[in-house]
């Protein structure tokens, strides 16, 4: 119900390819085994709304979603547009970045803990010591070769323990190492 309402909200319509996309992450993620996928795609075609539909699927199955970028701007921007998309549907997002007060920082964190706020977009900040996650299922790394393997790992081991979070990248220019791990 709710990712129908995401779709009905979007004011276009969704590409074919979109569509069967977010249909087999739907299944992956139901699925018992963790999702390892790649999402390749021009600039504006429409990658961040593929993620934002398995963000949602997380989140209302009732888990936490993380989305990081690489920079604090392309954060911010994805925040926003998420926030637009997933407040409706009564998802909490929030932003952690570098950029954020300590007070800021300290207050959102401690909502993370909390499971109050249930999608996270930020950059490096996401996998800090500081922070961890009441419930993490879902990783959604934007610009994927901007990260290295280790920071992906560290994002990871973020997830409750014995559990392996599904992991969404996305990129318009695919790195070999990456094309090889999905």
């Amino acid at each position: 119900a709710a990712l129908n309402h995401f779709k009905s909200s979007l004011g276009f319509s969704l590409t074919n390819a979109q569509s069967r996309v977010i249909s087999e992450i739907e299944n992956d993620i139901q699925s018992h085994s963790p999702m390892m996928r790649l999402v390749q795609g021009d600039v504006g075609s429409g990658k961040t709304v593929v993620a934002a539909s398995a963000l949602i699927h997380a989140a209302k199955a009732g888990f936490q979603a993380v989305f990081m970028a690489p920079t604090e701007l392309l954060a911010e921007q994805h925040a926003i547009n998420l926030e637009k998309w997933l407040t409706p549907l009564g998802i909490n997002t929030t932003l952690l970045t570098g950029k954020l007060t300590e007070k800021q920082k300290r207050e959102r964190i401690k909502q993370i803990a909390s499971g109050e706020i249930s999608v996270i977009i930020g950059t490096h900040a996401l996998f800090q010591e500081s922070v961890s996650y009441h419930a993490l299922n879902l990783v959604v790394i934007d610009e994927q070769h901007r990260f290295g393997v280790e920071q992906r790992l560290m994002l990871q081991k973020k997830a409750p323990e014995g559990f392996t979070p599904h992991q969404l990248m996305m990129t318009a220019t695919p790195i070999p190492r990456t094309l090889a791990m999905t």
